[in-house]
């Protein structure tokens, strides 16, 4: 009974819609997701007839319950989704908030139609997965009253005229989510618009770019300040884009902590060289010299002492008198399945020395790793996101990868935006109050010189899960 007034509501509904709204409403409530009863919006104008046809299909089919989990996917080349209702994103904050923005004498109001911009040249599987948690995300916030229009382009010239023909005034832009195209974005900035990319140069951000990424300045800072003063720590590092950012900001970040940075190497991104690498942190030769030569002591004595300090020398291949405490291993993907275990292949013991990892250990496939036992990264337990992960599997049938959760927080930002009806004033002077938290599945975030930071924990892998550390 309850899904027979839902549906006869439902069905009202529409019926009040086609008498108030002009026939672009008719196409827009055409064209909806069948995983999800999320409308879309067209790009183009109808004929009156199809707008007809449309209205018609819809006020039936309508009348009828949805099964979110069963129906098929035929309409993932979506040109935009339109939302629905909207739920407070920090509750904590909401009085914060309120009391830290301010009226500006001149408002410029926000376009209700925000733009996503997808290159044509991206994956085509990263771009499906954040269409797919956008439309998740507008479900979930129930966040209504605006619609997402997807633009995908092949070009810089097409970029540009997409966001100079976009409404002039109080644009919000998701993307793009590449740094080549993020450039092209930026020399559009004025101050009407707002851009939200997923670009990880963090050199991008400023003017109208925020950035939503998963930033290492941001888990660097959080790993130093949690260790104990005095640690010593020894940075091993790929010669590649990520390795040198990680070398290029260890030493700023380092000297603000109780610790210190005694030794560094890098290796080969082909691994040619990693071998080499890891003897000369672990200044492997110095103490198998070192062991050695307290064997040849020991066995020229004849006390029993001497005898049963050499048995248990002969289990080694090398002493541990480390220089280090610690060893960052700024590495990620198949790569830190081979560097990890050489580690203790060359009796660098993560028993005595403690493993630590980047943001990018974040996936279960290193959480099986005997190598990496005990080893501990920033960042936030997955119970915080098994949610979104399930319901995303349910629904699409496919596993959601790590960086897709980033899409999800950024509709509860945009949903906490648009239902306290802010203009672009308001909007921009909230993202610039580092006081203000908003909740994300990702950990609780702000915005510092317009690039994402999060709230992290340290955590510890432990037998195929990783545990917040107490």
């Amino acid at each position: 009974m309850p899904k027979l007034f839902s549906s006869l509501r439902l069905c009202l509904g529409f019926s009040q819609i086609i008498i108030s709204a002009l026939p672009i409403v008719s196409i827009a409530l055409c064209d909806m997701s069948f995983k999800l009863p999320i409308g879309v919006a067209t790009m183009y104008s109808p004929q009156i007839l199809l707008s007809i046809i449309c209205f018609l299909f819809i006020f039936i089919s309508s009348c009828s319950p949805v099964n979110l989990n069963k129906q098929s996917d035929k309409n993932k080349d979506l040109n935009s989704i339109p939302t629905k209702s909207v739920k407070k994103l920090d509750k904590n904050n909401e009085k914060n908030v309120s009391e830290k923005i301010t009226t500006i004498s001149e408002e410029i109001k926000l376009n209700k139609n925000i733009t996503v911009l997808f290159s044509k040249k991206n994956d085509k599987k990263v771009i499906d997965q954040f269409v797919n948690v956008i439309e998740l995300g507008i479900y979930d916030k129930n966040f209504e009253d605006v619609i997402l229009k997807l633009e995908y382009f092949d070009s810089h010239d097409e970029l540009n005229k997409i966001i100079n023909n976009t409404s002039k005034n109080g644009n919000i832009f998701i993307g793009p989510i590449d740094s080549e195209n993020t450039t092209i974005a930026k020399t559009n900035c004025n101050d009407k618009r707002i851009f939200f990319s997923f670009s990880s140069n963090s050199k991008l951000a400023g003017d109208c770019i925020y950035l939503i990424n998963f930033f290492p300045k941001n888990e660097l800072e959080k790993i130093f300040s949690s260790l104990d003063e005095g640690s010593k720590i020894a940075l091993l590092y790929p010669e590649n884009n990520y390795g040198y950012l990680i070398n290029g900001l260890i030493d700023e970040i380092i000297n603000k902590s109780n610790t210190v940075l005694v030794s560094r190497s890098s290796y080969k991104s082909d691994l040619s060289n990693v071998r080499t690498a890891i003897k000369e942190l672990g200044k492997y030769e110095l103490r198998k010299y070192e062991l050695n030569r307290q064997k040849t002591i020991l066995k020229s004595k004849n006390d029993n002492l001497s005898k049963q300090r050499l048995k248990k020398l002969e289990r080694f291949k090398t002493t541990t008198d480390y220089d280090f405490t610690h060893v960052l291993i700024a590495d990620y993907g198949i790569n830190l399945l081979q560097v990890a275990p050489l580690l203790t292949y060359y009796d660098i013991d993560p028993n005595v020395v403690q493993f630590i990892g980047t943001g990018v250990i974040d996936d279960e496939n290193f959480f099986f790793e005997p190598s990496l036992q005990s080893a501990v990264f920033p960042g936030v337990e997955k119970n915080k996101r098994i949610k979104l992960i399930n319901k995303y599997f349910d629904i699409y049938e496919e596993n959601l990868t790590r960086t897709s959760t980033l899409p999800y927080d950024l509709i509860g930002l945009l949903n906490f935006i648009y239902s306290r009806s802010m203009n672009l004033n308001e909007v921009k002077k909230l993202l610039d109050s580092q006081n203000v938290r908003f909740e994300g599945i990702d950990g609780n975030f702000y915005f510092k010189n317009q690039i994402i930071e999060r709230d992290l924990n340290m955590l510890r892998i432990s037998n195929g899960t990783a545990n917040k550390i107490n």
